[in-house]
């Protein structure tokens, strides 16, 4: 052997390992990814305007073609053949978008995956619950979306949640139950507000170790703080309520809190009921947001309260109204927000929660394409999936959904489902 080509051997040799050792490969994983059917056919799906996720302008009277449960080609449909054998579905005058993925989903009954399945929601993150809660709904032997779980809150004491929390004392168990939840294929953490930052970090630094992302429900920490030490990404909006108040007014809140768990429900909406939402806290909140490219996820549908005959509190009314107004204002300025639904919300029909999500965030004064991305690629991105899903793109799995109307016309058309494809199989309703 020369020397040049055994210098050239060993560069390669060098290059493979750095490759196969030195990278470790994403561990985020669905839990249920491997019991999820792979569709064995070809199929072209012609004809429809598709929303590709991406936030590129729609494209008009075009043709998908699915192979194997895998994208392949994406074009108009004068310049995309239909493979031969193909089966053709004609969506003339139907929208095609990425299946939707929900990033704050929490389990209420067993066979509602199930349902959100048939809407369009092929991927969801329930972010607090045991992985043992969601054995029921996996047992139906039913099409499920994708689940991507967290595992119990890791709350401090007394959590606000005892049966879906792991209560963490001290550096040594916040790093070993984070070990321990990435071996039950946990695809991400989630914090709750009882946790002080240096557990806070710890999870973090632990997590971020083997690739997956922490989020947090935050109440008595300010999110900056909690950012700083490591956090990806916030869930609810009511989040930032402490970090938007003077530091006076905000400690007075948190000894609250800490007296009493239950406090925040009604009390929050007091905090955000006296928010000057155009005070300049708000505008550093969203700089400090871009700057920290953390993912938030509102969850408005959680706290939305009308005023009626049956619920007259002024209160609450003007404290949802000011998040309204805080989320538009965060996505206006380039924060990066998603989508979740929360499961089961007041102002929804049953299973009706993610779209509902959606109608808010449009009423806050984001535009639909905005939602449409926050709730597909956008999305993909929080779970650090978006290698795989999240967009319609060639290479990708093929999670479709069909609607009967254009969603950038009207969101309320996110009601109006025609067809799902879970893995490149059609889902039967």
């Amino acid at each position: 052997m020369t020397t040049t080509l055994r210098y050239l051997t060993t560069f390669l040799l060098v290059i493979l390992s750095h490759v196969l050792f030195s990278q470790p490969s994403n561990p985020v994983r669905a839990v249920n990814e491997a019991s999820i059917a792979v569709g064995n056919t070809t199929i072209a799906i012609v004809g429809a305007t598709l929303i590709d996720g991406t936030g590129s302008d729609p494209l008009p009277n075009t043709t998908v073609i699915v192979e194997k449960g895998v994208i392949t080609a994406v074009g108009s449909k004068k310049d995309t053949d239909v493979p031969m054998g193909a089966e053709v579905v004609d969506a003339q005058g139907l929208t095609l978008l990425p299946g939707l993925i929900d990033a704050h989903f929490h389990l209420v009954s067993d066979s509602m995956p199930v349902q959100l399945l048939q809407r369009g929601i092929t991927s969801l993150r329930d972010p607090g619950a045991w992985m043992e809660t969601y054995e029921p709904a996996r047992q139906m032997n039913l099409p499920l979306p994708r689940l991507y779980l967290t595992g119990p809150h890791l709350d401090g004491f007394p959590p606000a949640y005892p049966r879906n929390s792991y209560v963490v004392q001290d550096v040594t168990e916040a790093k070993r139950i984070v070990e321990r939840l990435v071996d039950q294929q946990a695809s991400a953490l989630k914090v709750y507000f009882r946790l002080p930052l240096d557990l806070i970090r710890q999870v973090c630094e632990t997590a971020h170790e083997v690739g997956i992302p922490v989020t947090a429900h935050l109440e008595i920490t300010d999110a900056r703080d909690a950012i700083n030490v490591g956090l990806d990404g916030i869930e609810h909006i009511t989040s930032f309520g402490t970090t938007l108040l003077p530091l006076r007014k905000a400690e007075r809140y948190r000894q609250t809190m800490l007296k009493d768990n239950n406090f925040r429900r009604p009390g929050r909406y007091g905090v955000w009921s006296r928010l000057d939402t155009s005070n300049q806290r708000v505008n550093d909140l969203a700089k400090f947001l871009v700057e920290k490219q953390t993912f938030v996820c509102p969850t408005l549908g959680a706290f939305e309260y009308r005023l009626s005959e049956e619920k007259p509190d002024t209160l609450r009314h003007t404290g949802f109204e000011r998040m309204l107004d805080v989320t538009g204002y965060l996505q206006q300025q380039g924060v990066r927000m998603v989508v979740g639904s929360h499961g089961h919300i007041p102002y929804a029909d049953w299973g009706w929660s993610y779209q509902r999500e959606m109608e808010l965030m449009v009423e806050s004064g984001i535009s639909p394409m905005e939602v449409l991305v926050g709730a597909t690629l956008e999305n993909a991105r929080f779970f650090r999936i978006e290698d795989k899903l999240g967009s319609v793109e060639v290479g990708k799995q093929a999670d479709l959904l069909l609607l009967d109307a254009n969603p950038l016309e009207d969101i309320r058309a996110m009601y109006q489902i025609n067809r799902v494809m879970l893995n490149g199989k059609w889902i039967t309703p």
